[in-house]
């Protein structure tokens, strides 16, 4: 496959906390097309991440496709539930999670990366979070469904807004997305679905408005079951893979890595004419109409 182009291409990847998620991948498959990667991570495991990437936890999946390592430009600690200090709560900042950490706010963080690096071509957010997402949707309150749309696609919105600016002409955006914004995934509630929809609504307008403002490209990509540390907070993601590989066209197991090439495209200049897009990389199992293995059809 020809190249991706991207020696030297300035890349942050928000929403990393660890090196089992599809941030993690793509952050992973960019620098294997020479990118230098820049982390965001969630103020409240900063520490852990740092502490599991010096003491070589992740040497093993930092691998390069040359053998050589990845390597970070440089980590922020990132909460994007927060544009600026003034929106912070005063529980938030006492917390002791937070106690000691300043400039995570997303106004801030983009700031700090304008001076660190000046301007970035490339910009991931791979955040998602919903406190009731174990309820139905008719039992999920209002407190944690306004969180689950804030976190998990508000918070995208935020990144565009305030990193719009500093991205170069021609740079790309890219989000995660999951099927449920568009079909029913019983188990996936706390208002989770409904943040996917907003997200990849957002996608296609902010495709338009940052498009016109920028010269930025957005996009997202709707990603199969995989059972990172984040999924397995759902509570059923193994049945969800177990189904997906049932049931999908491509009956093998979706990886992460898939993930991350269909990723390093769209955000490479090789997709310079396609944005607004919510592109499927889940072996094709949101073509099916029916279940394969439903005892109806046995």
């Amino acid at each position: 496959m020809k190249s991706q182009n991207l020696k030297g291409k300035v890349a942050l990847v928000v929403g990393v906390g660890d090196d089992q998620g599809y941030g993690w991948a793509i952050a992973h498959a960019l620098a294997d097309e020479g990118a230098k990667i820049v982390i965001g991570t969630w103020t409240p495991i900063m520490k852990i991440f740092q502490m599991s990437w010096d003491s070589g936890k992740f040497d093993e999946s930092r691998k390069l496709s040359d053998g050589s390592l990845m390597q970070i430009e440089k980590v922020y600690s990132i909460d994007a539930m927060y544009d600026t200090p003034e929106s912070v709560p005063e529980e938030t900042k006492t917390n002791k999670r937070y106690l000691g950490s300043t400039g995570y706010t997303v106004s801030e963080v983009a700031k700090s990366i304008e001076a660190d690096f000046g301007k970035i071509d490339i910009l991931v957010h791979s955040l998602a979070n919903g406190p009731e997402v174990k309820k139905p949707l008719l039992e999920t309150s209002r407190e944690g469904y306004l969180s689950a749309i804030s976190s998990s696609s508000y918070s995208f919105v935020s990144l565009i807004r305030y990193f719009g600016p500093i991205i170069n002409t021609g740079g790309s955006v890219l989000n995660l997305t999951y099927i449920a914004s568009n079909r029913v995934v019983p188990g996936y509630g706390g208002g989770m679905s409904s943040a996917k929809a907003a997200l990849e609504s957002d996608t296609r307008t902010l495709a338009f408005e940052a498009g016109r403002k920028w010269k930025i490209r957005v996009n997202s990509i709707s990603a199969g079951p995989l059972a990172s540390r984040a999924a397995k907070a759902i509570g059923f993601i193994g049945k969800m893979i177990d189904y997906s590989h049932e049931n999908a066209p491509l009956q093998k197991d979706l990886t992460s890595s898939e993930i991350g090439h269909a990723a390093t495209f769209l955000l490479s200049p090789q997709a310079s004419a396609i944005t607004g897009i919510v592109l499927f990389v889940d072996n094709g199992l949101h073509a099916m109409a029916t279940s394969t293995d439903s005892p109806t059809l046995i």
